[in-house]
């Protein structure tokens, strides 16, 4: 028999384990809205977490014995609840670890002409250890590497690389979006634009392979996050993705997307952007490589992305070492394999005509978004 000691702690685990249950239901179902407002998006990011607290209920519950008959009805079905959404949280991972077929395969190529190795970097603008992040870029010694959040004194402090990396696209900002793009290689009519945001730049150029014959477009983002001191919704990040997406879907050549793209492989915005240009994530069937955030690790999650076309295969791809950012680097080196092109096409996940739709109406959701942010801010300056 319990005695009222042991009936309150009983009822306040039954109170917390409901609790947990209700909040990582809601959890699940809320990115199911195709809303953009901030507080809805946020919930497409931690998905292995809300996995660890369904599953941490699922026991708590079974202990607590809410599948007994006589727990009712609402209690079995609640735990079932719990179980349908802890599969489907499941189902939406794994394809990003090692447990799914990859869809960019391996190299088999031998010699160095057609590699082609990238650093994505998100310095955190008001991080000041700019020793570590240099040495962890000289350490990686990548062809290309794209630092983001960097102002003039980021700047300065990564202008060493220009040594080795004499070819440049640069645009230091004192927004936090500012970017640094070094290259080894030639690069060919690089371009700094600004697609949705006006304070937003990212990079447009094509990178000239080792072998001196094979041109590879790239474009180096970092758009926005849905977040209530950036964005209040993720209208325009999705806009930007979106349009750089159909930009590569008219075209049919190497192509490489880069960046910290403030949103998540697994979210709906990363997966019509892969239909919408026919990329692959190199990421499926490796693991979630997670970038974010650097600081805490039971709050981490891939926000630092890589796309490639067909062409190309993976030679090696890593998470770098802490550089005093919220951020990891990513690392990532590609083998071009045109030969293997058809079949590695096989993994594409093709758009339909409610897919370009879509792509239209979020392209030009984040335009008018902009011009309506624009005008705002010219009124309150006046």
């Amino acid at each position: 028999m319990f005695n009222s000691y042991d009936s309150g702690w009983l009822m306040l685990a039954q109170g917390l384990v409901l609790l947990l249950a209700v909040a990582s239901l809601v959890a699940t179902l809320l990115p199911l809205i195709r809303q953009t407002v901030w507080w809805i998006r946020i919930f497409d990011f931690p998905r292995l977490q809300i996995v660890g607290v369904l599953l941490a209920v699922l026991v708590a519950g079974w202990l607590l014995g809410w599948h007994h008959p006589a727990a009712g009805y609402w209690l079995p079905a609640l735990l079932a609840s719990v179980a349908l959404a802890a599969l489907y949280q499941a189902y939406r991972i794994v394809p990003y670890t090692p447990l799914a077929g990859k869809h960019v395969g391996d190299s088999t190529r031998t010699d160095g002409g057609g590699h082609l190795s990238l650093v994505m970097m998100n310095v955190l603008q008001y991080n000041k250890q700019s020793d570590k992040a240099l040495r962890v870029l000289q350490q990686a010694d990548a062809d290309i590497i794209m630092a983001v959040e960097t102002d003039e004194w980021w700047h300065q402090q990564l202008k060493p690389m220009e040594k080795t990396h004499p070819y440049t696209c640069h645009e230091p900002l004192d927004n936090t979006y500012g970017l640094l793009f070094f290259s080894r290689l030639p690069l060919d009519g690089c371009e700094i634009k600004y697609l949705i945001d006006d304070d937003v730049p990212s990079v447009h150029t094509r990178v000239q392979l080792p072998n001196g014959r094979t041109w590879v477009r790239v474009y180096g983002l970092h758009p926005k996050p849905p977040a209530p001191a950036e964005a209040e919704t993720s209208t325009r990040r999705d806009a930007e993705l979106l349009l750089v997406g159909r930009q590569i879907e008219q075209r049919d050549e190497p192509t490489i997307v880069f960046g910290d793209m403030n949103d998540v492989a697994w979210s709906h915005t990363s997966e019509l952007f892969r239909r919408i240009s026919g990329l692959l994530d190199p990421r499926v069937g490796r693991g979630l490589l997670p970038t974010f955030h650097a600081e805490y690790r039971l709050l981490r999650w891939p926000l630092d992305h890589v796309f490639v076309s067909p062409h190309f295969k993976v030679d090696d791809m890593e998470r770098l070492p802490y550089v005093g950012s919220d951020h990891f680097p990513i690392y990532i080196k590609l083998s071009f394999e045109p030969q293997d092109k058809a079949e590695q096409e096989e993994s594409l996940e093709e758009a339909d005509a409610a897919d370009e739709q879509e792509a239209v109406e979020k392209i030009r959701e984040g335009r008018q978004e902009e011009v309506e942010e624009e005008a705002r801010e010219a009124v309150e300056r006046r």
